[in-house]
């Protein structure tokens, strides 16, 4: 068998985050609206009427160029593509072309798949620029089986950026992971909310494949006809389809038959593969000239002033998170995730370390004893931030972002926790009675009473009278079930109404148990 490497690139569309769509007034983002209310005489590419360019749409443009380790042109220009279709009114679309907005950046990221051949992947970014999109396709079931096709102009002129990838993917896995972290990238920025459920982050996929000697190198030339999968709007699709590809070019080459021309396929999910749709375009179809009804951008004053204004990127993020805050990397990353919870958790260990550093037995402690103590705060909020907190809003259904539950009374609830004041089972116990009515834990704890036993004569006794209710669960764990414990602690728990310390209670169950 021939060895074989996919070569794959990527087009990806993000739809941008502003008000009023590329180069008219008219709302780009209006939830609900119904079908062709939010069009106007330039989005519908009416005779007489004058494109005008949305200023803010370049900057995020410019922002996410700069993201994306690219060179901003200092002079940029629109043009226009040629093609005929019913989502498209002028039979152009105004796009960018020999003068984008940014271009040769690369993004480097990781790559959490068994089966990635690279752990980290740099890719090149050849291009970032910006157009608008186009109408949107409708093709209701009329149940009488004629197709009939409607068109949504609403998101016509909607602004988009096009960042266009060097073929440097090397597996599905990369390509996911790629898409992953620029859909992070792109709301951290603030630019788009970058959701492929909802069309506002769309991926072209292009893949060929090129044989390899014994040696990893490339035998015969570097690239060959590629195959570009059209429209794919979620990263499951993603991957699936270009393993589906590789697949299926990988048969074509074993059978000295490889693709000899560019073709443009289709996603079918249902069906679980790739469908031929045409021969896929050249540059010289689509008629490329300038915009006569835009001026150039002049950009070299507008990149330095985004540039300044550039916030920390998840990936510097990730790295500081585990450094300073002394959390595990995958950790690190659910958390960076969001951007909402990342600075809910920035809050959260500051007025942890606050209180860390007001504790009287800690001043003036050696760095190896700040550090320790530093990691162990670490474990307990993300314990509580990954688990308990986003658990406990998942089954509300609720949101970080809309929780009543500030930064100040989860840190206040976790030092309740690490000073042994409140175990944590009731502590999970406060944290739900915080999400429902916003109170600070402290009153939680006196109202429900939730306080950690601190009597140990009462925790003795207690560890007393399960020893003698459960004498053959006692028997067995001297036998060597040793995994009774846990029954025999929570036994204990059950005794004192949840109040018990559960370390205080399984030292004393051990020095029963084993003396």
């Amino acid at each position: 068998m021939k060895r074989l490497e996919p070569v794959i690139g990527l087009e990806i569309h993000v739809q941008l985050k502003t008000k009023t769509k590329m180069f008219c007034g008219c709302p780009a983002h209006e939830a609900g609206a119904a079908p062709n209310a939010n069009t106007c005489p330039v989005c519908l590419g009416q005779p007489g009427t004058l494109p005008v360019v949305n200023a803010e749409a370049v900057k995020m443009g410019v922002r996410m160029g700069l993201a994306l380790g690219c060179a901003i042109a200092p002079r940029s220009k629109f043009d226009r593509k040629h093609y005929f279709y019913p989502d498209l009114p002028k039979g152009y679309q105004i796009s960018q072309y020999d003068q984008p907005i940014a271009s040769e950046g690369e993004l480097t990221f990781e790559v959490h798949a068994k089966d990635a051949p690279r752990p980290v992947a740099t890719i090149r970014i050849e291009r970032a620029h910006l157009e608008e999109d186009a109408a949107k396709n409708v093709h209701p079931s009329t149940g009488s089986g004629l197709a009939q096709t409607y068109v949504d102009f609403n998101r016509a002129g909607v602004p988009l950026v096009e960042i266009v990838t060097g073929p440097d993917f090397r597996s599905p896995a990369e390509a996911k992971a790629f898409l992953t972290e620029l859909r992070l990238i792109a709301r951290t920025l603030g630019v788009s909310d970058a959701d492929m459920e909802k069309g506002q982050l769309r991926c072209d996929a292009n893949v060929s494949m090129r044989e390899l000697d014994a040696d990893g190198n490339v035998v015969g030339p570097k690239f060959h006809p590629k195959t570009e999968v059209k429209n794919l709007n979620s990263f499951r699709h993603v991957e699936r389809a270009l393993a589906y590809e590789i697949k299926r070019q990988g048969e074509l080459w074993e059978a000295d038959s490889p693709p000899a021309e560019s073709t443009t396929r289709g996603w079918n999910d249902a069906l679980q593969k790739t469908e031929p749709q045409r021969v896929k375009e050249a540059e010289g179809d689509y008629r490329y000239f300038p915009e006569p009804d835009l001026p150039p951008l002049e950009l070299s004053e507008l990149a330095d002033v985004e540039r300044a204004k550039m916030p920390e990127l998840p990936s510097a993020k990730r790295a500081r998170f585990v450094s300073e805050y002394a959390l595990k990397g995958e950790d690190a990353r659910q958390i960076v995730e969001d951007p909402s919870l990342a600075d809910f958790a920035e809050a959260v260990f500051s007025e942890m370390h606050a209180w860390l550093q007001a504790l009287p037995e800690l001043d003036g402690a050696e760095e190896a004893v700040w550090e320790k103590e530093r990691s162990r705060i670490g474990k307990l909020v993300s314990s509580w931030l990954t688990t308990k907190l986003l658990g406990a809003l998942a089954a509300r259904g609720g949101d970080v972002r809309t929780m009543k539950v500030d930064a100040e009374n989860f840190a206040e609830l976790l030092v309740l926790v690490a000073t042994g004041k409140l175990n944590q089972t009731n502590a999970a116990v406060a944290l739900e009675e915080m999400l429902e009515s916003g109170a600070d834990p402290s009153h939680v704890m006196e109202d429900k009473r939730l306080g950690a036993m601190q009597d140990a004569g009462v925790i003795a006794t207690a560890v007393d009278r399960v020893i003698a209710n459960f004498p053959a669960e006692v028997a067995r764990y001297k036998a060597g079930e040793k995994q009774l414990l846990q029954f025999l602690i929570g036994m204990v728990m059950k005794e004192t109404e949840g109040t018990a310390d559960a370390k205080e209670a399984r030292n004393m169950l051990l020095v029963k148990l084993e003396g």
